[in-house]
């Protein structure tokens, strides 16, 4: 249709992607001191 509407629609799905990983994230966080480390390599790997 036009460029705009590509625009939008890149931006969108970056809106999505950005909210499902943060989802992820969300999911996996603790806030205990001891288990935190072993969250982050759990994510990581």
């Amino acid at each position: 249709i036009s460029a705009w509407w590509n625009f939008g629609s890149l931006l969108g799905i970056c809106l999505i992607l950005q909210i499902m990983t943060g989802l992820f994230l969300a999911m996996h966080y603790t806030s205990d001191t001891a288990t935190a480390f072993s969250s982050v390599t759990h994510i990581c790997r």
